[in-house]
């Protein structure tokens, strides 16, 4: 792995120096933030994943590949995963391969239980019999509950449900991670802490998936069409990446010193207050984005979302004292700034995406 030299990261912790970090689906959106921000900290990363979901991508765009051991394979290989994780002998797990978008889940239901439910299955069985292993966490999403269309956010003890393909089979995943943690991976003798992350709607600058806000609004504003919205008055939590990655570095730390009093599931969500409409954020990439980006209502029928979804993350505000560094604003404008960047063909969006993760800590340490 190639040294990333000193960063004002180095100055906040030394507990990742390296510590060996076993990260599944790297080669995503958020698991390559992850990934990146866990190298800048000093870890070495061992990242396990299918090849890069999207072209362009997150993972290619900064050389992702050059700074941890890539391993290409699939979680619902059971023995190649549990190989993997053998072999590299880490101290820590984070699960983010996953299949993650909504709608593609209406079209793949079973691809996407199999994959979110199955693979989650592999993970913590092939993790019984890793004697090195201190902590775990999966990363599940917002859409875990029972939709209620409540005004107010959802809290951890909040019924799980959902009525869409894609909230159900993480629902499934976090009764999985309950099942195991209960029945195999805590013992007599060794401890380990295993925690599911719920985090709101993650956007920032390397997202190129279909069907999503963001990258959707970048698509038709670089070819100066309207972004099309098929649900401009429903409400969601939105943050940026680095804000869940932060929660998920600072809670595998306390799983660490405190397995038992950490473990279980948490929100790393914005303030409910923060929580804003998608015509909201459309507007406000339009302005930020400039050149006369606008968007229009989607024609047509559309699968079933959610009206109004939000989290409580007070027990994650309290506990872990983690707090969202941005804004929604400052968010947007640190996306478009990535994006706009990328498609000018800048060679070095390591150094740009470096530079955001190093901001964030700097903005989180003041």
């Amino acid at each position: 792995m190639a040294p990333l030299g000193a960063a004002a990261v180095d100055r906040v912790s030394d507990f990742w120096q390296g510590r060996r970090v076993f990260v599944t689906g790297h080669t995503g959106f958020v698991g390559g933030w992850l990934a990146l921000s866990l190298v800048r900290r000093g870890a070495r990363v061992t990242g396990y994943a299918l090849p890069p979901p999207t072209n362009p991508s997150f993972h290619t765009a900064i050389g992702l590949d050059r700074l941890v051991d890539g391993i290409e394979g699939d979680v619902r290989d059971l023995p190649g995963l549990t190989k993997a994780l053998a072999d590299a002998k880490s101290e820590i797990v984070m699960h983010l391969a996953a299949q993650p978008i909504v709608r593609r889940a209406y079209d793949d239901p079973v691809e996407t239980f199999s994959t979110n439910v199955m693979g989650t299955v592999c993970l913590m069985q092939a993790m019984r019999g890793i004697e090195s292993l201190r902590a775990a966490i999966i990363m599940t999403t917002d859409k875990v509950y029972e939709s209620r269309e409540w005004l107010w956010g959802y809290r951890e003890d909040d019924r799980l449900g959902g009525r869409e393909p894609y909230g159900v089979s993480k629902a499934c995943a976090e009764l999985v991670v309950d099942a195991f943690r209960h029945s195999y991976i805590v013992d007599g003798y060794r401890r380990v802490g295993i925690a599911t992350v719920r985090a709101g709607n993650v956007i920032g600058g390397g997202d190129f998936a279909l069907d999503r806000l963001v990258p959707d609004a970048v698509r038709a504003f670089s070819q100066s069409r309207p972004l099309q919205l098929r649900n401009p008055k429903a409400v969601r939590p939105w943050q940026h990446v680095l804000d869940p990655v932060a929660g998920i570095l600072s809670l595998a730390e306390r799983l660490c010193e405190a397995p038992d009093v950490y473990a279980g599931s948490w929100n790393v969500g914005p303030p409910e207050a923060d929580a804003k409409p998608v015509a909201w954020i459309a507007d406000c990439l339009a302005s930020s984005w400039g050149e006369g980006a606008t968007w229009i209502l989607a024609e047509g029928a559309h699968p079933y979302e959610a009206r109004h979804l939000a989290l409580n993350s007070t027990k994650a505000f309290v506990e872990l004292g983690w707090r969202p560094s941005w804004d929604t604003e400052t968010t947007l404008d640190r996306s478009v700034a990535w994006y706009k960047a990328h498609l000018n063909g800048r060679n070095d969006m390591r150094g740009i995406s470096l530079d955001q993760i190093d901001a964030h800590v700097a903005c989180r340490s003041n």
